[in-house]
């Protein structure tokens, strides 16, 4: 029997994270809340589905965007992977062609919960000939050579085909939100992956801003490359962003924005990765992210300190080829209704299928069996 947590969506993140921090002698004792419950840009509909019953339910193509060079030191190798995830299988091609694992590289962390496909390079030189793994875990498609190691960003964008099983609803109502997404877009938030397991990549953020570049760092001290910094760092300037993101919701202005003559801009609306720099946005724009900021000062100051550089994030993410289809008959407009949802669409690179399915509907996910051998996943 497969268990389902109840009415968890993609609309799935934990409510609220407390963290309170008093594990170093030196750190004062400080309480912080987190709250992932961001707004939604469209009134939620009434409607449930299950999500991800078994990996095929989730399916992920890479898209590079750029061809290979057909030689060079780096093997590039087009992997489909099962229920595993990202980090393992670059630690299974380490171990397999016994190089270490700085030798791998890879544009994203993929979904274990998903089959998924994407590129991995090898640092082989000198090494023409080679043979290919053939394991259980994944599966080669295709191997190319390349001059440059695949990096993390380097890919243009991804694909999804997304079935959504046993969807109670107004079949009216979802195909006129659906109908909304594809013409419109969804705020262009940073996933549930991004902040971790409940979120707890949010407290590990907080304690590293503190103690290596904010008000609780010895002075004298050198910065550190604490291992998983950059993940925690990420989640901080996610979360920042997701707080500014969610203000324009409620005020209106996530797809456009008002500069101070009152007139209605034309320009993509951003929001800050925050960092060091001065922002080019209207002053409007400045004043009211500081002053959603304001409480996150010491999170601002220690990211800048960090040597960060400020950039710019789009607020509105809108789906490539969007494209949907009931898999089985339905009347239209009936209520109740008991039919699989298949989804298809693309996504730049560094964006969220679940920032688009939660203002969907509501998503029932089964309960999660994990690999203790396998690393946890991050983003997809």
């Amino acid at each position: 029997m497969v268990m389902f947590d109840s009415c968890v969506d993609a609309r799935k993140l934990p409510a609220t994270v407390f963290y309170v921090v008093n594990q170093h002698p030196k750190v004062t004792t400080i309480s912080r809340q987190f709250s992932l419950d961001f707004p939604f840009a469209y009134d939620p509909l009434q409607a449930t589905a299950l999500f991800r019953t078994a990996p095929e339910d989730f399916q992920v193509d890479e898209v590079l965007g750029f061809p290979f060079s057909g030689e060079g030191e780096h093997l590039c190798l087009h992997v489909e992977k099962r229920g595993e995830n990202t980090r393992w299988v670059a630690q299974l091609l380490a171990q397999f062609f016994d190089v270490e694992e700085v030798a791998i590289g890879y544009c994203g962390l993929k979904d274990r919960r998903a089959v998924t496909r994407q590129w991995f390079s090898v640092h082989l030189p000198n090494t023409p000939k080679v043979s290919l793994p053939l394991v259980a875990e994944y599966q080669v498609l295709d191997s190319c050579r390349h001059n440059k190691k695949l990096r993390r960003g380097m890919h243009k964008a991804n694909s999804f085909v997304i079935r959504l099983r046993q969807v109670q609803g107004n079949v009216e109502a979802l195909n006129v939100r659906l109908q909304q997404i594809a013409e419109q877009g969804v705020p262009n938030y940073f996933g549930e992956q991004r902040f971790g397991i409940k979120g707890g990549n949010l407290p590990e953020a907080d304690r590293l801003l503190r103690m290596q570049y904010g008000a609780d760092r010895k002075r004298g001290r050198k910065k550190s490359r604490a291992p998983r910094g950059g993940i925690y760092l990420s989640a901080a300037r996610s979360y920042l962003f997701n707080l500014v993101l969610g203000e324009q919701i409620r005020r209106g202005n996530w797809q456009d924005f008002m500069m101070e003559d009152g007139l209605s801009v034309s320009s993509q609306a951003t929001g800050p990765l925050w960092g060091r720099g001065r922002s080019s946005e209207p002053e409007a724009v400045r004043e009211l992210e500081q002053s959603v900021l304001s409480e996150w000062q010491e999170w601002t100051n220690a990211l800048e300190f960090s040597g960060l550089q400020q950039e710019r994030r789009p607020l509105v993410l809108h789906p490539e080829a969007f494209n949907w289809q009931w898999l089985k008959p339905i009347s239209e407009g009936e209520v109740g209704v008991s039919s699989d949802l298949e989804l298809s669409f693309s996504l730049s690179s560094g964006s969220y299928a679940t920032s688009v399915l939660r203002e969907l509907l509501q998503l029932q996910s089964p309960a999660v069996v994990v690999n203790p051998e396998s690393p946890p996943s991050v983003v997809i």
